[in-house]
């Protein structure tokens, strides 16, 4: 266990030795790598803050349910409880005169709502699902509908639908760039560590006259192809942070302005760990198929 230990240090030693005795080659691998995974990384983190201020915007996934006009104190009573019994998620209850007042206090409302004779509007429910999926949220307005003393239930369906396929095209655009640039970073690390074996061609024939085995030959390279991946997934996380932290307060601004507050999330500690492990797996793969192939040509 000791030796098998040793060798492993040697090994990543070695590697950390060659990342470090070509820096300018080391830093501009990786910078194409943290290019390449820092496009996907992007667009995935674009999608999970449209989520998120998707779900926060009043309106976006809630469900109205309308009483009759001439329902009575009890009637309302009544469909909290099968809210409560149902739930749904979050709800708030909006009595009619609550309802007068916000409608009255609208630009150009005040001398039309002044006139009325009476409050024509009903009690309300507003509702906001925790399941936001759409057939979800038709079941639910389906079922409140059937509830009595229920006029009429409002969910803008048609929204929510093109909002999940909207979602759905840009989570699938995501994965098709993820796997094209994983491609590309297993064919940065393949073609590095075939131009490191082509220079120690000489060095490695030496190695396995004295006896060195494939594996001992391949297990530098294959921390090499690892520590560069891995290192390209910290750069790409660093590109990632960066750009968060000079679009937040723009986003933050932008959402003044329609009324509302959001932050614009970055990546997690899990998720730079992530990041760092898909690349060091992908350096990892490159850099075996590499050995695999090249070291059969050196006899």
């Amino acid at each position: 266990m000791t030796t098998w230990l040793i060798q492993h240090l040697t090994a990543l030693r070695d590697a950390l030795r060659r990342l470090a005795g070509a820096p300018l080659n080391t830093l501009l691998s990786l910078v194409v790598i943290g290019v390449a995974l820092t496009l996907p990384t992007a667009g995935w983190l674009a999608i999970e803050n449209l989520r998120a201020v998707t779900g926060d915007t009043p309106g976006v996934q809630q469900i109205s349910i309308f009483l009759s006009v001439d329902a009575s104190q009890g009637e309302v009573t009544e469909i909290a409880s099968r809210l409560q019994e149902t739930n749904p998620g979050s709800w708030r209850f909006v009595a009619r005169d609550e309802a007068l007042k916000r409608l009255q206090q609208s630009e150009g409302m005040a001398e039309i709502v002044g006139s009325l004779p009476k409050n024509p509007l009903p009690d309300a429910f507003v509702v906001t699902p925790t399941d936001s999926q759409p057939a979800s949220l038709e079941r639910l307005a389906q079922t409140f509908a059937g509830w009595p003393k229920v006029a009429h239930v409002q969910l803008d369906s048609a929204w929510v639908k093109r909002l999940d396929a909207l979602l759905r095209l840009g989570r699938l655009i995501v994965m098709l760039l993820a796997v094209l640039f994983a491609g590309a970073l297993v064919a940065i690390t393949f073609n590095t560590i075939r131009l490191q074996i082509l220079a120690r061609a000489a060095e490695i024939e030496v190695a396995k006259l004295i006896g060195a085995t494939n594996t001992y030959i391949q297990r530098p390279l294959h921390y090499f192809g690892m520590l560069q991946g891995a290192l390209g997934g910290l750069c790409a996380a660093l590109l990632v942070t960066t750009g968060s932290h000079l679009l937040s307060a723009p986003v933050a601004e932008l959402a003044r302005l329609y009324g509302g507050t959001f932050t614009l999330q970055g990546l997690s500690t899990i998720d730079i760990a992530a990041l760092a492990a898909v690349g060091g797996g992908l350096g990892w793969l490159g850099a075996k198929i590499s050995a695999l192939i090249h070291l059969r040509r050196i006899s």
